[in-house]
């Protein structure tokens, strides 16, 4: 576990104690990493419910409630399908943030519109959506480390933009 991914796992925790809010997680190609991170920090459980691991389609459609249609237009890495899963797993674990990754690892999987590095990452607080779609560098590893942190990253910023 890197430091930089201890910091800011544990500023958010901070952030999300103080503001008295819950935290669920969705991940497709961090496979568990965003709620390892989340987990490295003691008294993580005060604010975190839980996670999924959305890394079928099947699992995006009848967990995290993400339309078929939605899958199948826009594709499982979309701006479309990160709100959806930061939605779905909000919704499902009741609390007051959801966040989503969702991307391709690599190393085959890229095409030229989204080539393998490419991720999107959604943030649920209460209701208000954001995402952002990132290009990280492989290989896998350095993919799904880059994501869970700059996903963590993302959050802390719109946690402390509330007052």
């Amino acid at each position: 576990m890197n430091n930089e991914g201890k910091r800011i796992a544990k500023a958010v925790g901070e952030l999300l104690k103080g503001k008295g809010y819950t935290l669920s997680i969705a991940e497709s190609c961090t496979g568990g990493r965003v709620g390892d991170l989340i987990t490295s920090i003691p008294g993580s459980s005060d604010y975190l419910k839980g996670g999924v691991i959305a890394y079928s389609n099947e699992v995006k459609k009848e967990l995290l409630h993400i339309p078929g249609a939605t899958l199948k237009k826009y594709g499982a890495v979309s701006i479309e399908v990160a709100k959806g899963m930061a939605s779905g797993v909000r919704k499902l674990m009741k609390t007051d943030v959801g966040i989503s990754a969702t991307g391709i690892a690599g190393p085959s999987g890229g095409t030229p519109p989204k080539p393998v590095g490419t991720v999107v990452l959604g943030v649920d607080i209460k209701g208000k959506i954001t995402t952002n779609i990132e290009h990280y560098k492989p290989p896998r590893e350095s993919i799904k480390r880059a994501t869970a942190i700059g996903l963590l990253k993302i959050l802390k910023d719109n946690l402390e933009e509330i007052e």
